[in-house]
């Protein structure tokens, strides 16, 4: 990584998040390793009466959909945030993963390989 690369310094804005495990255009020049987020959240009980309520007539359960996107997004900006702290400018091999921590609620996780890319 040359040091002007270094001195432009990411921040959790600018990181480049992909699935894959290479980014096209792009070549790895150092990895920083094994980075990740997480949040965990809990139901509310008034959004389960109208999930509930939801259930028995049929559609989709928007309380739960707009929950578990703003977990998502937390826990994206969170490893985001760790990959910039370690001095990478993108995040490859992007997964999430949901796990039930106790009755009522779940931990959503965001993990990847934290990269320093600079164009091929």
């Amino acid at each position: 990584m040359s040091e002007e690369a270094e001195a432009a310094a990411s921040t959790a804005d600018e990181i480049l998040v992909v699935t894959s495990p290479q980014i096209s255009g792009k070549r790895i020049e150092r990895t920083y390793g094994l980075v990740s987020g997480n949040t965990i959240r809990a139901r509310h009980i008034g959004k389960d009466i109208m999930a509930g309520l939801r259930n028995i007539v049929g559609g989709e359960v928007v309380e739960y959909a707009k929950l578990l996107a703003e977990s998502r997004e937390q826990a994206l900006d969170r490893m985001k945030e760790k990959a910039a702290a370690l001095g990478a400018n993108a995040i490859i091999s992007l997964q999430f993963q949901t796990s039930v921590i106790m009755g009522g609620a779940a931990e959503m996780m965001a993990y990847g390989t934290a990269v320093w890319v600079e164009d091929a």
